[in-house]
């Protein structure tokens, strides 16, 4: 689910950016627009959007309203990654936990045969370490999908912050000289 999400969020990135902050750069609002208009929708084409909306107004507070836009963005894109972040940081823990009660019956087979109870307890010991290989099994790939996605949303979100310097700086430019 994730992936169609930064897939869509992403799509069109590069030339919309291209295109778009030299526009901005040269105050060419209206050139942004067309731009926004005919790119795909994705973060940096609402970003932008909304920005242009705002900058048009002359609002004193285009910094502020800039700074919410991206804390919404970044809530969309985060949304369910800490599902990845709990599964990857306990997949392991419950591997253990069966290696406990595995070794726990290991030694209860131990215990209740005596020395005849060896492969009882070779057999107990042996599921007990599944268990933990099972905990890695999910952790691993889990982690590394969810370290992808987060590190997705931090490019997105510098892109924004870049975005919105450009933004800052052309209108207080505009204020300089008006």
């Amino acid at each position: 689910e994730r992936t169609i999400v930064f897939k869509r969020n992403t799509k069109g990135s590069d030339s919309i950016l291209k295109d778009v902050i030299p526009k901005i750069r040269s105050k060419d609002i209206q050139g942004a627009e067309e731009i926004v208009k005919a790119s795909s929708h994705n973060v940096y084409s609402r970003f932008t959007e909304f920005s242009l909306e705002h900058y048009k107004t002359g609002h004193d507070g285009l910094s502020e309203l800039m700074t919410g836009k991206m804390i919404e963005e970044k809530i969309s894109l985060e949304k369910r990654l800490p599902i990845l972040n709990t599964l990857g940081n306990n997949a392991p823990f419950i591997g253990l936990l069966g290696t406990v009660f595995g070794v726990i019956k290991a030694f209860h087979g131990l215990g209740t045969m005596g020395n005849a109870g060896s492969e009882v307890v070779m057999r107990s010991i042996s599921t007990a370490l599944l268990a933990t290989a099972a905990g890695l099994f999910v952790a691993i790939p889990v982690v590394m999908v969810n370290n992808y996605f987060s590190r997705k949303v931090k490019v997105i979100l510098q892109t924004l912050e870049i975005l919105s310097n450009e933004f800052l700086a052309s209108h207080s430019n505009s204020k300089k000289r008006g």
